[in-house]
């Protein structure tokens, strides 16, 4: 009997190599959720309850995120970033529309005033000149 430790015949079976390892080297960028934008919007500038929804879609962004669903996180944080654009268009062009009609109406105003003077001058002057 051979005692001969290990046997070739009942040798574990040699270990293949691993597969070679891929690493990144950049990595994944964490999809935006933009939260601070949405917080600002929601207490300054909640144009039509703009900052609300983009709020309620950052928060739903960062859950997705912290779930590992990155493509819904992706999709949740683009559709708070538009609902943060329009917030902030819509307040900062509408006090811009409203300064600009406050402006131009007090030109019109002004105007008229300086026509009306300018007819009520003209005709008083006339009536003097008719009562001598």
């Amino acid at each position: 009997m051979d005692t001969a430790y290990p046997r070739e015949e009942h040798a574990a079976p040699h270990k293949r190599d691993p597969a070679p390892t891929v690493v990144a080297v950049g990595s994944p960028v964490a999809p935006r959720d933009h939260l601070v934008w949405s917080l600002f919007s929601t207490v300054y500038m909640n144009f039509c309850c703009l900052g609300l929804v983009a709020l309620a879609f950052s928060v739903k962004a960062r859950d997705r995120r912290a779930a590992g669903d990155v493509e819904g996180a992706q999709h949740l944080g683009s559709r708070a970033r538009c609902y943060n654009a329009l917030a902030t268009a819509g307040s900062v062009l509408l006090p811009l529309l409203l300064a600009a009609l406050v402006v131009t109406g007090a030109l019109h105003l002004s105007k008229l005033t300086q026509e009306s003077i300018d007819f009520l001058s003209y005709q008083l002057s006339a009536g003097d000149a008719d009562d001598k």
